[in-house]
């Protein structure tokens, strides 16, 4: 792709640079800590590699992160769902559960004290402080690392108003189960205050739990309003907060989202071993250990 830019486009200065070293466990921030010397400006901006944005997205970031005392910009995302029902269960889960958590994370903390992959903007002197991408090379959360120690700098870290999207892949069940099981793994490694109190935040299990164990007129009402209430919800969460307008024609599926995500939940709270990109790791304190 890299090749066929700079054909595209040769008045513009783009580089191909080939990172042959591993530096440490997470290859990506190990080609970051090769690429970011050889970067020009003082702006840095990181992405995943998956990810698509507006045309404006690049102006907006810039712009935000301009104002005084702003150390990161990060941003929400919606996922694009590939074929299969797995696909569209993680995109479900990103709009309804995780990027609600975002902002729930936000308001109670008084603000962000971690990035997103999606998105990274920061300042070169801000990377140095914190001692480079280096600091870095072997944790699996390397977003939520760098959003972190940059807020423990005494910079703020913003969402952006831009929300971008990720697409993501045709899984399997054992795919999207092993990915889903990697995420719950790393966010209890990272904070795990925050993942123990996603447990209150099962909404549909702990009615369903309810009106199984005290069935009544109580019991299915309050069932029925729950049931309403997360509907309610997850729509508000798809289109107000990532607009998002497609995923409203997988909300149907939303029930066994849930159902799906305390069974994740569970076995995320056991084990450290996980599986990225190919490789087997153990996760110690939020660190990459190679098995």
């Amino acid at each position: 792709m890299i090749p066929k830019l700079i054909a595209e486009f040769p008045d513009r200065k783009i580089r191909l640079v080939v990172c042959e070293r591993r530096l440490g466990a997470n290859g990506k921030i190990s080609s970051l800590a090769q690429l970011a010397p050889l970067a020009k400006h003082d702006i840095l901006l990181v992405n995943d590699s998956d990810i698509l944005v507006a045309p404006d997205y690049l102006r907006t970031v810039m712009t935000e992160l301009s104002r005084t005392g702003l150390g990161l910009v990060t941003c929400l995302y919606r996922g694009i769902p590939g074929a299969g029902l797995w696909s569209k269960l993680e995109a479900l889960g990103i709009s309804t559960d995780f990027m609600p958590g975002v902002v729930a994370a936000q308001q109670i903390e008084r603000g962000m004290r971690f990035g997103l992959g999606s998105t990274l903007a920061f300042r070169r002197g801000d990377l140095e402080k914190i001692g480079g991408f280096a600091a870095i090379t072997d944790y699996l959360a390397d977003d939520y690392e760098l959003g972190r120690r940059i807020a423990q700098l005494g910079s703020r870290v913003e969402l952006s108003s831009q929300v971008v999207a990720t697409h993501l892949p045709a899984y399997d069940f054992r795919g999207f189960f092993s990915h889903q099981l990697r995420w719950a793994r790393t966010v209890r490694a990272s904070r795990p205050g925050g993942y123990f109190g996603l447990l209150l935040t099962f909404t549909l299990p702990w009615a369903l739990a309810v009106l199984l164990i005290c069935p009544g007129i109580t019991a299915t009402f309050l069932f029925a309003v729950a049931v309403i209430a997360r509907f309610v919800m997850a729509g508000a969460s798809t289109t107000i907060l990532l607009g998002d307008r497609k995923a409203l024609r997988w909300l149907w599926l939303l029930p066994v989202r849930d159902l799906l995500a305390v069974v994740i939940w569970f076995a995320g709270c056991f084990g450290r071993q996980i599986i990225w990109r190919g490789e087997r790791f153990t996760l110690e304190r939020g660190k990459l250990i190679p098995s």
